[in-house]
């Protein structure tokens, strides 16, 4: 059994241990220490990293209570060893596990909904409950959950005894007997857990319930606490200023003065679809029938649209009508278009375009299409001699 420091001392950075075994894993190393600071990955978190006698602490597991160190190089067994945890990374964790306490124990207790499932990473946590709220209602969770900080609730961890562990109203995913850890937060939440937490609610600092959406018959809901939610914030503002200087709008009109934006850009949409379909209406009714091959260099209207253009053309010569839209300096979209009886067919000639100049397209039919690139005069002239 491995001493688990952090239960004697959430705050604990730094402590000494003696190294107990230390086995090679390829590139990786697994050791065991008489006693650790280091939380394992369990309880819904990753576990803590850091440095440990001079390696780095890149995992920690732990089974049937003991705990191994995932490391990146080896450690002398039976040396004493100095052990430092990324304590900044360690204080956000319990900030944010601690948060998702009061938010579980309120919801429980308003609602009557469980916790069913939680998600501590390093970028993101997820609550999920076995029932529907909205966003009012989680709203109202999270007024209530920050008034539980301002109140710098103590919050009390403790392995009670059989006896008193049997009175408790507790919350837990599990059924457990023994060895059972119970962290109180006042009259808000009793809940079974494993993992370290603040001292007091007011080191939380804030909660944030970011978003939720509907998961397995529940909600699941984003959230962050602390330094997160303060990080997350100070971004949110970036780019929200960001926009507000793009858009030479006040920071608070910045919702309206976006929504008129996207409505002036719809209505513009919509007329330059209507100015190009005028366009390729004007290109059809100057087509003149012809015995050879039809050949069109258009960048004004792109490819979908010539595509009535293609088939009216098509219909006006014995060979093929081809229309090519730059997509870039050196490649071209085209559209191979032909009418029943021509004298090539259009997957005859896009064949002859795949062994010329390696086009790339498919379709079948009167009409294929695909992207090619090679010079426009050589396009040209080869479509002309078709």
């Amino acid at each position: 059994m491995t001493e688990k420091l952090y239960y004697l001392d959430n705050k604990l950075s730094e402590f000494d241990a003696n190294v107990l075994s230390c086995e090679c894993d390829g590139d990786r190393y697994s050791i065991i220490l008489d006693k650790t600071a280091f939380f394992p990955c369990e309880g819904g978190q990753y576990a803590d990293t850091g440095m440990l006698g001079g390696v780095r602490v890149l995992d920690v597991r732990e089974k049937d209570g003991v705990i191994t160190h995932i490391t990146d190089g080896a450690l002398e067994v039976g040396a004493s060893v100095h052990g430092v945890l990324d304590f900044d990374d360690r204080f956000e964790k319990m900030q944010c596990h601690s948060g998702e306490h009061i938010v579980s124990g309120l919801i429980h207790k308003l609602y009557g909904l469980n916790n069913v499932g939680f998600h501590l990473g390093r970028d993101d946590v997820t609550l999920d409950f076995d029932g529907v709220l909205g966003a009012d209602e989680l709203a109202h969770i999270e007024a209530l959950a920050n008034r539980a900080v301002y109140e710098n609730i103590p919050i009390i961890c403790e392995f009670p005894g059989p006896d008193k562990l049997a009175e408790l109203d507790y919350r837990s995913k599990l059924e457990l007997t023994e060895n059972v850890r119970i962290v109180t937060v006042g009259d808000i939440d009793m809940c079974a857990c494993c993992a370290p937490h603040v001292s007091r609610t007011g080191e939380i600092g804030i909660i944030k319930l970011l978003d939720f959406i509907h998961y397995k018959g529940g909600i699941r809901v984003h959230m962050l606490c602390g330094a997160r939610a303060l990080r997350d914030y100070g971004e949110r503002y970036r780019r929200n200023r960001e926009i507000s200087n793009l858009t030479s709008l006040k920071q608070t009109d910045v919702v309206s003065g976006v929504e008129r934006l996207l409505d002036e850009n719809g209505r513009l949409k919509g007329e330059l679809v209507e100015t190009k379909k005028s366009i390729v209406k004007r290109m059809i009714a100057g087509i003149e029938k012809s015995e050879k091959s039809i050949v069109i260099f258009e960048d004004t209207v792109g490819i979908d649209m010539m595509r009535e253009y293609a088939n009216t053309a098509a219909a006006s010569t014995d060979g093929i009508c081809a229309v090519f839209c730059k997509k870039s300096d050196t490649e071209y979209n085209f559209i191979l278009a032909s009418r029943d009886g021509a004298r090539m067919s259009t997957g005859d000639a896009l064949k002859l375009m795949k062994e010329k100049f390696g086009a790339r397209g498919g379709g079948a039919g009167s009409m294929v299409s695909g992207t090619v690139s090679a010079d426009g005069n050589a396009l040209h002239a080869f479509v002309e001699n078709i």
